[in-house]
């Protein structure tokens, strides 16, 4: 849905319109969770171990790393660009990082993680530059950079790897560490939720961001408005690197044993939780809460399929299915919509 928002026509058009374009997308985040619960209901009605703590906590640690990718997925697709490069970001974050621990002795654990951040952003600063300053589109750049990064990562990691033995206790505890033994809700899922939450209100209450969905809506309208497209569309490629390179580091804690193939094929995963979360491919909408909830059913999703027993095969073609069906809805949703505020600005006019 690339609706821009606050467009519509004199005599308080445009709060209606807003709060109609609001409405549809708490409706599509509500159904991602009706569509969550019913099918952990299924799948727990089959196997009932799916349930069980240790199992929801793995759903968990997988979720928080693809809804950190989808935080910065969504800060880019917003803005009518993609970035195809995440999951090799992580990768190479995800080695680099994660040997320091046995590089550097004494190595702290907020250290590793800003080796994470800064390998990330360096990343996303390519990124972006080449997108704003050579205006090459952000396709053909990430797709690019895509194999530049897994290259890299391969020529350094070479045959060698990081095993969890080589990893302090602390950091390999941070993906479950919860109140309890109990407990089925890590920490970490609770600090990703409040990033989540943080970022879904500076995109809506601060000028930067409500700036990156004017780019997406309508970037000549953006450019005539005086917003600076080349900054923010920078930026946002800046921090969807720097949010890759932390996910590295999580998934180093997670996994443990880190080789040349770490995050292989997330990026895939990564724009099937962004357009399943209802954020328009084509830019100009969406919220990174629906991406965020996007993330952790597909997380869900691929979990339940291990459990029932159904080769791990099938989970890419379950993420095509799903980015058909979501761009598809998103179209229609589009459709409807723009026809409604029509009408409505013509009401509002007469």
């Amino acid at each position: 849905m690339s609706v821009a928002i606050g467009t519509v026509g004199p005599g308080g058009g445009t709060s209606g319109s807003r709060r109609l374009v609001e409405l549809i997308f708490r409706i599509r985040e509500f159904g991602i969770i009706a569509v969550l619960l019913l099918f952990v209901a299924v799948t727990a009605s089959i196997q009932p171990r799916f349930v069980n703590s240790q199992n929801i906590k793995f759903v968990f640690s997988n979720a928080t790393i693809f809804a950190l990718l989808a935080v910065g997925e969504t800060l880019v697709v917003v803005t009518r660009n993609v970035d195809l490069s995440v999951g090799s970001v992580l990768g190479l974050s995800a080695f680099l990082s994660a040997n320091l621990f046995s590089q550097v002795h004494g190595m702290p654990i907020v250290g590793v993680f800003a080796a994470g951040l800064a390998i990330g952003l360096a990343c996303g600063a390519v990124n972006g530059a080449i997108v704003t300053l050579a205006r090459v589109p952000s396709l053909v750049v990430t797709l690019a950079t895509l194999y530049i990064y897994r290259a890299l990562d391969v020529i350094i990691v070479g045959g060698g790897l990081v095993v969890a033995s080589s990893l302090p206790n602390a950091f390999l505890a941070i993906p479950t560490a919860s109140w309890s033994r109990l407990s089925a809700v890590p920490y970490l899922a609770i600090v990703i939720a409040a990033v989540v939450a943080a970022s879904a209100y500076c995109l809506r209450s601060f000028r930067p961001g409500r700036e990156l969905y004017a780019i997406g809506s309508n970037p000549e309208a953006a450019r005539l408005a005086g917003i600076p497209s080349g900054k923010r569309i920078f930026f946002a490629f800046v921090m969807s690197g720097g949010i890759a390179g932390v996910a590295g580091v999580l998934w180093a804690a997670t996994y443990g044993t880190v080789d040349s193939t770490a995050g292989y094929g997330y990026e895939l995963t990564v724009i099937a939780a962004v357009v399943v979360g209802g954020v328009n491919i084509f830019g100009g909408s969406g919220t990174v809460v629906g991406a965020a909830l996007g993330a952790l059913l597909l997380a869900t999703i691929n979990q339940a399929l291990y459990v029932l027993g159904i080769s791990s095969f099938w989970d890419p073609a379950i993420d095509g299915f799903l980015i058909l069906v979501a761009i598809s809805l998103d179209h229609w949703i589009s459709v409807r919509l723009t026809s409604a505020l029509r009408k409505r600005s013509l009401h509002h006019a007469t």
